[in-house]
């Protein structure tokens, strides 16, 4: 895994790296290493629910990760974001270590779509860009690999990744072997690159499909940015001559016609000044 670190931009050694048994146990990791009741700790808007779930858990007070002065933890996902599809630009990735670094705030680096790929967008890690501020890196093989076997990995700056093993032992000792095993069969395997572009071109074709459906029947009624790469789009509703739609009331009608959705709702400005 430090080799194929290295190959994104992110260099690291070996003793870096630690397996997860999936990448959500490292934002539990990281949230019990770093969160007491108040800490601050700076999201993005619209961002991961379970991650505020679990930084909740330990007491977090989320603020808006574009503050002049981070606190310190920041919670990023750079690349085809959970649930807006964003991916961010060279200049915002750069622009967002910079502010890492002259508050020392840790970055917690979520990755996990980075690989599903369909236009051309800059996906260095921002934790390369990084200079002196603490950072983790979480990864991912379930959405490339075996999704069921939960496995999934994190790469820390060196201060960090003693702390972050002990608390990983205390919780399960170490990951699954057997799960580890068929990952690393698939890593090595000579066809890798092969099954890797298949499996973009399955998704993009996807994309494509549901693009096309969008401007079908939703361009009268909402608007959306096609993402670059990832699995979600976020699609905002127009205001209709009746007002706001209300999308926990649609969303059983929609399950009754096939269709389901995640409902978005403007609450992380209460998060904020709560």
């Amino acid at each position: 895994m430090a080799k194929e670190m290295a190959a994104i931009g992110l260099h690291c050694k070996p003793e870096q790296v630690l397996i997860l048994s999936g990448s959500q146990q490292g934002l539990d990791l990281v949230a019990k290493l770093m969160i007491d009741q108040g800490t601050q700790v700076a999201v993005e808007s619209p961002t991961y629910l379970a991650a505020l779930q679990v930084f909740g858990f330990f007491g977090a007070k989320f603020v808006p990760i574009t503050a002049s002065v981070l606190p310190n933890l920041t919670y990023a996902i750079p690349s085809f974001q959970n649930p807006s599809g964003h991916c961010m630009s060279l200049a915002q990735r750069q622009d967002l270590a910079r502010r890492c670094d002259q508050s020392n705030s840790l970055l917690l680096e979520d990755d996990p779509y980075r690989d599903l790929v369909y236009d051309d967008c800059h996906r260095t890690p921002v934790c390369a860009w990084l200079k002196s501020a603490p950072w983790v890196y979480l990864g991912s093989f379930s959405k490339t690999m075996l999704p069921g076997l939960r496995l999934g990995f994190l790469v820390a700056s060196e201060n960090l990744i003693t702390p972050l093993t002990r608390l990983k032992q205390a919780a399960d000792l170490h990951s699954n072997r057997l799960s580890q095993w068929l990952v690393l069969g698939l890593l090595q395997h000579p066809e890798r690159t092969q099954r890797m572009a298949q499996l973009i071109a399955n998704y993009r074709h996807k994309r494509d499909a549901f693009e096309d459906r969008l401007k079908h029947y939703f361009s009268e009624f909402a608007n959306w940015d096609t993402p670059a790469g990832g699995l979600f789009y976020w699609i905002t509703l127009k205001e209709t001559h009746k007002g706001k739609t209300d999308t926990r009331a649609l969303l059983p009608r929609a399950i009754e016609q096939g269709v389901a959705f995640m409902p978005g709702e403007k609450k992380l400005a209460a998060i904020f000044q709560s």
